[in-house]
């Protein structure tokens, strides 16, 4: 789901669509009578029912308020410390894990607060407000106060550097930063890097009361969360000696009263900037309405059956589309609880929250589903077990909704998914951070084989459709794969200071039949197909295509397979260059933590695949070679796909939705190959 990114040059874009052509001759076509509910062409239209909201984000949260001001609205907690990460500290010194908590009402409260400590230090309606925060109570509540001040939200990934920060202040004319003094880190609580060189870095003089900011001129205030408590080992100066930051603590003394923007808000005005999760390396900043994000919100909690009594555990950041609209937009345009289990992704973490509050739902992207898993396996093995194996036997009882996203989500996952953790109504979301984000999704209701092998069927106001990419005014029968665009309220208002890009995927076309009437398009650069229900499925980035001596590979069909590989824990494939071929597959692969991978290629007579199976038996571990990986694509699919080139990995280079980087894979595979290593 979310980002996606764009291909820009006119040549290289009419030559990989001639060569995605050439992909479907061969396959079958399934434009046949078989279509019973009435769909012909690939073009769908989501319900009309509900109604679209037809407020602003704070006219409509002042409606929750005032229905379930006593409910529980947010709870976090602050990152859990492992006493083993910190062997030089006792255990009273570790860090204790704080949990804050906010009704809606207590929310309303602290989010008027803020409003009015925004207002004195000069915010107002426009004005590009960014915050660079984990998940915490604060930031849930400063979302609220810049929303009711009419002023734009901009969420940066608390991972950007000085660099990424600086250009995405410059792009905008951002005024204010509020910012963490650590940023946590994922898989590693209580571990996080001080942003003390990035600060310095923008701000090069923290001691003399004022901002000046060489590098980012529109800069006048900082704001700074003072989280070191939780971060032992992070180095980061007394606030009170850095006077030219404020602390963060200073907002919460605003007045309580309600807040009145400088000027009324209106449902269409941009409220929100994302930034594109940066695939390709540059990120794109994406203006979102009212409008987009709080329907988006309100159909999503309705289509998953989200209700005032629910409460969700949400790990996806706040900065990104998934936190910030599939998660805390949801809640809090139903009335249910979102719950913050640390302020970056701790698997642990994780699972002790939804234990611990007896959670209805848990969020996710595949990756945090399979550490969840993971560490969940590893339980029953410990004399000691980190979660309580009651609480694990109790998931199922309590867990039951929740959302896959950020990508593919293979069959396989889901069903260890529903077999450990429950999780029986999960749905998968589609969409990109353009169309503010979601315009497909499954529901609960959906036919098992439709909730596993789709991302659903089009939203509520949502027009998608499936075109030949060559000729993008052809819609392509029921069952071929084609480019995939939507249309309807959720599409941006386009990048911020960018017409040109704008131009090239927001597309304004003519409806048929002669009305005069016109549908603006978005296109997504994602081959899918629909069947006669609507159904749509991914079948790959149009960008990823792998021409390998002319045949065309899909890489997702590989990845699924591997998937099902039961000592693979992830699979990620890429093209690789070849002088014979032109490419050819490479897999990256990363196995489960009980398996050693075998260096070497696992044939009689190798000597380092034979050291490598011996230690990993001597560690009591399974062994995986490249051999046997070549053999399982060879018997699940064809030859002509089974991976040239295997590399081992422990991690993949991820935007902040989840999304590998295969950009990034491609560069690593050329430096492991030059390496003889796959």
């Amino acid at each position: 789901m979310l980002c996606r990114p764009r291909l820009t040059s006119p040549a290289f874009r009419r030559g990989l669509f001639k060569a995605w052509r050439n992909s479907q001759t061969c396959r079958p076509r399934c434009q046949t009578a078989r279509s019973i509910s009435g769909l012909v062409r690939s073009i769908a239209q989501g319900p009309t029912e509900p109604p679209l909201l037809q407020h602003t984000i704070p006219q409509h949260f002042a409606s929750v308020v005032s229905q379930h001001g006593d409910r529980p609205a947010v709870i976090a907690r602050s990152p859990t410390a492992i006493p083993n990460a910190f062997p030089n500290l006792a255990p009273d010194q570790l860090p204790e894990a704080l949990e804050t908590a906010y009704t809606y009402e207590e929310l309303d409260q602290v989010s008027n607060r803020l409003a009015h400590s925004l207002r004195s230090l000069g915010v107002k309606k426009g004005d590009r407000v960014a915050v660079s925060l984990g998940n915490c109570a604060e930031y849930a509540a400063i979302t609220y106060a810049v929303f009711k001040l009419g002023a734009i939200l901009v969420p940066l990934n608390p991972g950007f550097n000085a660099k990424q920060v600086s250009a995405a202040l410059k792009h905008l004319n951002v005024e204010l930063l509020i910012i963490g003094a650590i940023t946590d880190l994922a898989y590693k609580p209580c571990r996080g890097r001080s942003n003390l060189p990035l600060l310095r870095d923008i701000v090069p003089d923290l001691e003399s009361g004022r901002i000046e900011a060489p590098h980012v001129p529109s800069l006048r205030t900082v704001v700074v969360l003072d989280n070191t408590p939780s971060h032992p080992a992070a180095e980061f100066p007394p606030l009170s000696s850095c006077r030219s930051l404020i602390p963060f603590s200073i907002l919460m003394d605003g007045s309580g009263a309600p807040v009145t923007p400088d000027s009324p808000l209106c449902p269409s005005e941009t409220i929100n900037i994302q930034f594109t999760s940066g695939t390709t390396s540059h990120p794109k900043a994406a203006m979102l309405t009212h409008t987009g994000i709080l329907n988006n919100g309100a159909l999503i909690a309705n289509r998953m059956g989200l209700e005032p009594t629910d409460s969700m555990v949400v790990p996806p950041p706040l900065f990104h589309c998934f936190g910030c609209i599939l998660g805390y937009m949801a809640t809090a345009t139903t009335g249910a609880a979102i719950l913050f289990p640390s302020p970056a992704f701790d698997p642990l973490a994780s699972l002790r929250m939804a234990a611990d509050h007896k959670a209805t739902g848990l969020y996710g992207v595949a990756t945090m589903f399979v550490a969840m898993l993971e560490l969940i396996g590893a339980q029953s093995h410990l004399s000691d077990p980190l979660i309580p194996l009651k609480d694990i036997e109790d998931f199922p009882n309590h867990l039951r909704k929740g959302i896959a996203a950020g990508s593919s989500v293979p069959e396989s996952l889901m069903r260890r998914l529903y077999a450990k953790i429950g999780l029986q109504d999960l749905v998968i979301c589609y969409g990109m951070t353009e169309t503010s984000p979601v315009s497909l999704m499954t529901a609960p209701s959906d036919p098992f084989e439709k909730r596993t092998a789709s991302v659903g069927k089009a939203m509520p106001h949502t027009k998608v459709k499936i075109v030949d990419p060559l000729d993008r005014t052809r819609i392509l029968p029921i069952g071929e794969r084609g480019e995939l665009a939507s249309a309807g309220y959720l599409v941006m208002k386009g990048y911020w200071g960018d017409p040109e890009q704008t131009a090239e995927v927001m597309i304004t076309e003519p409806d048929n039949g002669g009305s005069g009437s016109s549908t603006t398009w978005m296109y997504t650069g994602d081959e899918a197909s629909m069947d006669s229900d609507g159904y749509v499925e991914i079948t790959g980035r149009i960008k990823d295509l792998i021409i390998r001596g002319g045949e065309n590979i899909h890489p997702l069909e590989i990845e699924n397979c591997l998937f099902q590989h039961p000592l693979i824990a992830e699979a990620s494939v890429v093209g690789v260059a070849d002088e014979k071929l032109g490419e050819s597959v490479g897999a990256f692969i990363i196995v489960h933590k009980d398996v050693e991978p075998v260096e070497g290629e696992g044939g009689e007579g190798d000597v380092l695949s034979l050291e490598s199976t011996a230690k990993g038996r001597s560690e009591g571990k399974k062994t995986l070679t490249r051999r046997e990986i070549r053999e399982w694509v060879a018997k699940h699919l064809s030859q002509h796909m089974v991976p040239k080139h295997v590399f081992w990995v422990d991690e993949y280079p991820k935007t902040a939705s989840g999304k590998i980087q295969k950009f990034k894979l491609r560069d690593l595979a050329k430096t492991l190959i030059a390496e003889n290593k796959g």
